[in-house]
């Protein structure tokens, strides 16, 4: 018998945290400057949050839960929450577990790999 090793979750925490870290200490002009496809870097940060809160309650199975928009100046933390929150979902499935999606079912290094891409992706546009 073989042990099934957890997903290394360690490509996300370290991208949510860096951007968290950016946009804590962004300040308030850049937090609420608009930035392509949405009214300000915080709303940007707010959305990615929200994307990544709604893939960790994919993984555990639980019901839809409603992620309040807490301001801009908490965009950061509300960030590093959710991508953390995610990461610990994520760590406690085997490698080649399948999680069930609103747009079906898929890989749990394909939900890694799509988090950490979306992190980069809010990353670069919030820059």
């Amino acid at each position: 018998m073989h042990d099934v090793q957890p997903l290394d979750v360690r490509p996300l925490v370290e991208a949510v945290d860096s951007l968290a870290d950016r946009f804590r200490s962004l300040p308030q002009s850049k937090l609420l400057g608009a930035v392509p496809g949405y009214a300000s870097r915080a709303a940007a940060a707010l959305d990615l949050a929200r994307r990544l809160a709604e893939s960790a309650r994919a993984v555990e199975g639980g019901p839809e839960r409603d992620f309040p928009d807490a301001g801009a100046f908490a965009a950061g933390d509300q960030l590093a929450v959710a991508g953390h929150d995610l990461a610990a979902a994520l760590a406690a499935l085997p490698e080649g577990a399948e999680v069930a999606l609103p747009d079906g079912p898929a890989a749990v290094g394909e939900v890694l790999a799509g988090a950490v891409a979306a992190v980069r992706e809010t990353a670069a546009l919030c820059a």
